[in-house]
């Protein structure tokens, strides 16, 4: 059996990872909103982002399993399993939510998941 010590220390454990996993679980479904910053060129590398526009390009790389759309100039690239789950199409406007990255000199937002982007019909 646990001691008293042990027992009042893992209790004190589970209240700890519950608080933190209701913590993740919220932001996720709420906290974008509140921390992201609207696109623009200034924006730092790794900074969440939100860009709004319309489509302007659709390509896919190299290999063909990843998409890069172009949203108002703005390169957003979209890998395999984002892309899988969409379907997007030329002068859509979307909304998304990305973290912005440089790549071979170039600033691009990248999409973590599809429910980061949203069509507006």
């Amino acid at each position: 059996m646990l001691e008293r010590e042990e027992r009042a220390a893992l209790i004190i454990l589970v209240c700890v990872v519950g608080i933190v996993l209701s913590a993740h679980i919220l932001f996720d479904a709420v906290g974008r909103p509140l921390v992201a910053v609207p696109y623009s060129p200034e924006v730092p590398d790794g900074a969440l982002v939100l860009l709004e526009g319309t489509i302007d390009g659709i390509r896919e790389t190299s290999t063909g399993s990843h998409l890069v759309l172009t949203v108002n100039g703005t390169p957003v690239f979209l890998p395999e399993n984002v892309a899988a789950g969409l379907e997007l199409h030329e002068n859509e406007n979307v909304t998304l939510y990305g973290v912005v990255q440089t790549y071979r000199g170039k600033r691009e937002v990248v999409v973590a998941s599809s429910g980061d982007i949203r069509v507006l019909r």
